[in-house]
């Protein structure tokens, strides 16, 4: 077990969420390079990087998803890696246009993948104080433990969604459609947090409150 799984989650979702942990500690955590670089009309830009992210992250989903019955249910973490991929890509350029490459980090990328959909888990990466936005560096245990509570909450709504995946044809539709919404939602996240400037808060550091 990674980090000990909850034994309140099936083996099913325990093997999903231990997937979801590797991926975060070993892949997506990773800041990708990217050309993008401050412009200066960056909501313009990022409409454009948002789009295509979106696009690209649909297509693949529904592509993956076109399998039905037992075998769809083999794509479901191949799907959720591919779309990841697409939207770290996206962060790193959405992070390039508002000026914010230099401090980007693993802390921020996860926050941004997962604030919309395991708000709990990440809250306490990202504190606001005023109008800016402070990353706190967390330890490796530390980010264990918030990657397994992600792990959690992701794979078990992802399994709740495979139903969906029977469906032949339509079961693809959906999933391409939910990918393009998770996609746009990454967006907000990160176009908020970048706007607004973003500053590094050392490990332990106090005197802000958290973004809920």
């Amino acid at each position: 077990m990674v980090g000990g799984m909850s034994d309140g989650i099936s083996q099913t979702d325990e093997g999903l969420a231990r997937k979801v942990v590797e991926a975060i500690m070993g892949t997506i955590a990773r800041v990708p390079t990217t050309i993008e670089t401050a412009s200066a009309t960056p909501e313009s830009r990022a409409r454009g990087i948002v789009q295509h992210a979106a696009l690209r992250a649909a297509t693949a989903a529904g592509t993956l998803g076109l399998p039905a019955g037992p075998l769809g249910w083999l794509t479901i973490f191949p799907e959720m890696m591919k779309v990841w991929r697409i939207q770290t890509q996206m962060v790193a350029d959405l992070a390039g246009v508002y000026g914010q490459t230099a401090c980007l980090s693993r802390e921020q990328m996860t926050y941004c993948l997962f604030r919309h959909g395991a708000a709990m888990a990440v809250r306490d990466l990202v504190v606001r104080m005023g109008e800016r936005y402070l990353v706190k560096r967390v330890s490796l245990q530390a980010f264990q433990m918030i990657a397994k509570k992600v792990g959690i909450r992701v794979s078990q709504r992802a399994l709740g969604k495979a139903l969906s995946r029977w469906v032949p044809v339509l079961g693809a539709v959906g999933v391409a459609g939910y990918a393009y919404f998770d996609t746009a939602q990454v967006a907000k996240t990160a176009i908020e947090l970048f706007s607004k400037g973003v500053e590094i808060e050392p490990p332990d550091g106090d005197g802000a409150d958290a973004v809920d």
